[in-house]
């Protein structure tokens, strides 16, 4: 556990993404099984322990600490499991083999229950220092916010063990933690996992930002790009599973695509749900996200929202793989796939007849009609690399919809924003002119502008509940956003996706801001 701690503290205050990857790769190489697996896990997101809750967390502060002081401590940290380590009563000195180590730790807390986690945890805190008690909590709830993304915690394994990335991603989601097998292909020690017969997961291909310029239509294919989410369906003519974009299994959320499909094939397309309105073409974002996240979903969900899968493109046919053709191959592939499969669960993306760039331009003036979030141009000789490459996919999004809004809330962030306040709710004018919550945004703006908005937030608090302050109702905000879609959760009737602070408008008076029915006029 103190090598562990030992790590975050020091991922924690570099900066630099190749002294993050040294760091990591190193310590893979010298630490022992299974410690380094769970430790991977840990920083790719995979380790969960759904008894330990950050409220018992919470409690246990406050059972040893005065309540006050700890919330007016985690309100300044600005985040739960620092302030505990920190504030947490220090016990007579441990010797170092009393600690225990990240296995025990992972063995203890997933045979435990939610009722005797707090103990185990106490129990665990009183042997430790405040770095290590800090390495526990984080284990144990989650949310390592240490500057290493999942893709960089998998690129530190490759570099220890000189294997490619795009290998390792083509194995991890069939592995599981501690991940033996990994390493023991990592260190020479065991051949390449094999995953015949096993539905996984291959990395999707990923577009660049178009931005300002012009391709040729002859050299490139145009695609609409939907409001869903990427998925991928992979089946073995025994099972069939479907994965995100991150590589999570989203079967259980879409049970009803996933029995539908008994090909043994890898395809690659947009999950959506079909809409009441355009003659059953797909619905908006928010309609998916009724089932999204879900692990049990009702027969009535399913017939209230039924998913379906548009496809883009096929991976594998059988055990053929088709990545290294080019996209017009593969095309003519899926053309020929797609009318085996159930036209209610599947059907195929059309590609757009463009005369020229121009042409495409007029075309996608068009795209906020019909969950549209923009089009794709694909270049027609392209293979099917994992992740993003210059010059072969492009995505050329729809411009953002925009409203001036006022700052109502603000709200510490976490890591390194723990200090600032910069998550803001923000509201419009009713006609009778209350405000009410539109939506919360906590990007889009610089640091010096972070920086401006927190001294605002600080000098004009008028009440404060724990690390939430509301406002003078005077900051007016530019704020950028896809869509806007009706939502029975908000007072206002209305749910923003992807919004993003585009401007501060210091130039504009409260009073002229956007009025909630401008707003419900841009639903879609």
């Amino acid at each position: 556990m103190q090598a562990f701690s030992d790590l975050l503290d020091r991922l924690i205050y570099t900066r630099s993404r190749n002294a993050k990857l040294g760091l990591i790769s190193d310590f893979l190489k010298s630490t022992p099984d299974p410690d380094r697996g769970w430790i991977l896990a840990a920083l790719t997101g995979e380790l969960d322990f759904p008894n330990v809750k950050a409220s018992a967390v919470r409690n246990m502060a406050m059972e040893r600490v005065d309540e006050t002081l700890f919330r007016l401590s985690r309100d300044f940290v600005g985040d739960t499991a620092e302030t505990v380590a920190l504030i947490w009563p220090e016990h007579s000195k441990t010797s170092l083999s009393e600690i225990p180590s990240v296995g025990q730790v992972v063995d203890e807390l997933t045979a435990i229950s939610r009722s005797d986690a707090p103990k185990l945890l106490t129990n665990f805190m009183d042997l430790m220092g405040a770095n290590e008690r800090y390495a526990l909590l984080k284990l144990a709830t989650g949310g390592m916010r240490v500057g290493v993304s999942a893709r960089l915690a998998k690129a530190a394994f490759a570099q220890a063990f000189e294997i490619a990335v795009e290998e390792i991603e083509e194995v991890w989601h069939a592995l599981a933690p501690p991940y033996s097998e990994l390493f023991a292909w990592g260190e020479g020690r065991g051949d390449r996992p094999n995953l015949t017969g096993v539905a996984f997961f291959r990395p999707f291909m990923l577009a660049h930002p178009l931005e300002d310029k012009a391709v040729s239509m002859t050299d490139y294919a145009a695609e609409w790009k939907w409001d869903g989410i990427r998925v991928q369906i992979v089946g073995t003519g025994e099972d069939t599973k479907l994965f995100s974009r991150g590589g999570d299994d989203i079967t259980q959320a879409f049970p009803d695509v996933a029995k539908a499909f008994d090909h043994d094939a890898v395809l690659d397309g947009e999950l959506l749900v079909r809409g009441e309105f355009q003659g059953g073409e797909a619905a908006s974002f928010n309609a998916l996200q009724q089932r999204l996240g879900r692990k049990k979903v009702s027969a009535k969900m399913q017939a209230e929202y039924p998913a379906f899968v548009r496809l883009y493109d096929i991976l594998f046919d059988g055990q053929t793989d088709l990545r290294e053709q080019s996209w017009t191959n593969r095309r003519q592939k899926l053309e020929k796939f797609a009318p085996q499969l159930d036209t209610e669960r599947f059907d195929i993306s059309t590609v757009l007849k463009a005369r020229d760039f121009d042409h495409l331009s007029e075309i996608r003036d068009g795209a906020r009609d019909a969950a549209i979030e923009g089009v794709m141009l694909k270049r027609r000789d392209s293979s099917y690399i994992s992740g993003r490459k210059t010059g072969l996919w492009y995505k050329w999004k729809r411009d953002p919809l925009v409203a001036d809004c006022v700052m109502m809330y603000a709200q510490r962030g976490s890591g390194k924003r723990s200090s600032f306040y910069s998550d803001y709710t923000f509201g419009c004018w009713t006609e009778d002119g209350e405000l009410y919550p539109v939506g919360k945004a906590y990007s889009g703006f610089t640091d010096e502008e972070l920086k401006m908005l927190d001294r605002f937030v600080r000098q004009n608090t008028l009440n404060r509940f724990g690390p939430v302050r509301e406002v003078e109702k005077t900051m007016v905000l530019e704020v950028a956003f896809d869509s806007i879609h009706q939502s029975k959760r908000h007072k206002s009737g209305l749910a923003m996706r992807f919004p993003r602070i585009s401007r501060i408008r210091l130039d504009k008076p409260a009073a002229e801001a956007d009025r909630v029915q401008t707003l419900a006029n841009m639903v879609t």
